[in-house]
């Protein structure tokens, strides 16, 4: 099967390996350095247990996903619209794409603007881009997908043939009825972690070993629970464990915001702290802390005056 990705980061790098690792085509958009690299090299998949290098294709141009039955799109939540309007035009009538991205309204924001059936899926990796056309896994990868009415249904895959395809690559995914909840639930993780990463330029286990981080974190969290509540979301398990269960799990993790600082690039933060103080304001929720992170986060991404 012919499967592309759309915006081949470290997460679009991790799950289009996989695939193509399982005897896959896999077509890579990318930015210009590493489609260099991945078309005089090919993909390198490290993780613990193998790796290897990938024959794959790569260009700039969405046209190369033309014809593609499954498309992950993967490209930061700033450039939904953007890249979006890029590749409508190069989809195949019966293909699907899965958004793999952060946030919890890229999908209906996709599909606004896309004529083929635009499932969300809620993605629980650490992946980072080693260098240019190799990236490495640091833990985790399961995917909950949500293909429902609102959605719609693929000519070519249906749920339960995308969670077969995904499973023979060695990619846990199942699907969920309430994969908002689940949207949500991610989105706590990202806004307890991702601007304090960045501000600290620390990784998650040390960073919660700093007195008073945990204190903000709680804080973080409840009003992200209200902001939820206030909106009509109901977010399952227990997410203040889930939060403090993160740094046990993925102690050596920079946020994707810190690698995003790090290297000069805007950051999602408009779309994890940001939404949340938007959400808050729509629903009269206080949202104090949320909103300190993000114009801390924001004036760093400005360029000095």
């Amino acid at each position: 099967m012919k499967i592309g990705v759309m915006g081949a980061g470290a997460v679009g790098c991790y799950y289009g390996g996989m695939l193509a690792r399982a005897g896959h085509e896999l077509v890579l958009v990318g930015r210009p350095t590493h489609v260099e690299a991945l078309q005089q090299r090919g993909l390198r998949l490290q993780t613990a247990a193998f790796d290897v290098e990938l024959p794959v294709r790569a260009s700039t141009e969405a046209a190369a996903l033309i014809d593609a039955a499954l498309v992950l799109f993967c490209v930061k939540s700033t450039d939904t619209e953007a890249a979006g309007l890029e590749l409508r035009d190069h989809l195949a009538p019966d293909a699907l794409v899965l958004s793999l991205q952060n946030g919890v309204d890229n999908a209906e924001r996709l599909q606004a603007l896309v004529g083929v059936p635009v499932w969300p899926a809620v993605v629980f990796v650490a992946a980072e881009m080693a260098g240019p056309g190799h990236v490495k896994h640091n833990g985790r990868g399961e995917l909950v997908i949500g293909p429902t009415a609102v959605h719609g249904t693929s000519g070519t895959l249906e749920a339960a043939g995308l969670l077969a395809l995904l499973g023979d690559a060695g990619v846990p995914a199942e699907t969920g009825n309430n994969v908002a909840g689940v949207l949500w639930a991610k989105l706590v993780l990202n806004c307890a972690y991702n601007a304090l990463s960045a501000l600290t330029n620390l990784p998650y286990g040390p960073l919660v070993a700093r007195e008073g981080i945990a204190r903000v974190m709680d804080d973080l969290v409840a009003e992200c629970l209200a902001v939820a509540a206030a909106d009509g979301v109901r977010i399952p398990g227990e997410v203040p464990a889930s939060v403090r269960r993160i740094a046990q799990t993925m102690p050596a993790q920079f946020s994707s915001t810190a690698q995003d600082l790090r290297r000069g690039r805007r950051s999602e933060i408009d779309h994890l702290n940001g939404y949340v103080v938007r959400r808050g304001e729509a629903t009269g929720t206080p949202t104090p802390v949320n909103r300190c992170l993000h114009a801390l986060v924001k004036a760093l991404e400005a360029p000095p005056t």
